[in-house]
């Protein structure tokens, strides 16, 4: 085993168009200058514009495929994607929190795909779930879903406190997109230019992974934030297609 290395793990869905889901993630994890490891919790038959259906994966294959990984490898910094449920999402951070010491685990609460099909369709908040987690990266629309759309600022800011909150400003009408990353003691504001053409299929995916990435490389949270805001910028303006490209962040 090469322990030099910095190691990241994406559990998450598989989207053969590599757009979102593991391989965006793995993707992202290597521009950041992590190695990746990827664990599928379900199929999905899509393309960058098109969703069919989700074959969900069940719980006890995510659990072995994680327990595979770690038998081998010193993973401590998890992104989790697309969940089939809150029921699942609690049984995985259990697991994670029982066989790795002090996991660092960032969720990316996904109910629709980018390509139109909707995930969950009720919202089931475990306040315990949540406040075992590091962050969550929640774009608006997933944060009003999650926590209610009167005083969301507000809402977010209290619930900080428990866990940080990465909120994702994408889905806003102004031309500057503001991200706002809520902390127990902080509230750090990202603002960005609305790039043209600048929709991409899975940029939630590569925020949330390259975040990541960055605390794996042992950068503080405000720190990452801000690098991982940069690095999806970049992926945002890499093509004028809905796939955007994935390389180093510009210094």
């Amino acid at each position: 085993m090469d322990t030099t290395r910095t190691y990241a793990l994406s559990i998450a869905g598989f989207d053969p168009s590599g757009g979102a889901g593991v391989l965006a993630d793995v993707k992202t994890f290597e521009a950041n200058g992590v190695y990746g490891f990827g664990v599928m919790t379900a199929l999905t038959f899509q393309n960058d514009i098109e969703f069919d259906r989700t074959e969900w994966i069940d719980v006890a294959d995510i659990e072995q495929q994680i327990a595979v990984l770690l038998r081998r490898f010193n993973i401590r910094h998890i992104k989790i994607g697309l969940i089939e449920n809150m029921e699942v999402l609690d049984r995985i951070i259990n697991f994670l929190i029982d066989n790795i010491s002090d996991p660092v685990i960032i969720y990316d609460p996904i109910i629709k795909a980018s390509a139109g099909f909707t995930f969950h369709l009720e919202p089931r908040l475990f306040h315990d779930t949540f406040d075992r987690l590091f962050c969550i990266t929640p774009n608006i629309p997933e944060a009003e879903w999650l926590f209610g759309k009167e005083d969301l600022t507000a809402t977010l800011e209290e619930k900080s406190a428990g866990f940080n909150i990465y909120l994702k400003g994408g889905h806003s009408d102004a031309e500057t997109v503001t991200d706002l990353l809520f902390t127990a003691d902080h509230t750090y504001v990202f603002a960005n230019d609305r790039i043209a053409n600048g929709t991409k299929h899975g940029s939630g995916c590569v925020l949330s992974s390259a975040l990541t990435a960055q605390l794996a490389l042992g950068k503080s949270l405000p720190d990452a934030a801000e690098l991982a805001n940069q690095y999806t910028l970049q992926f945002l303006a890499s093509s004028t297609t809905l796939l955007g490209t994935h390389k180093p962040l510009a210094q």
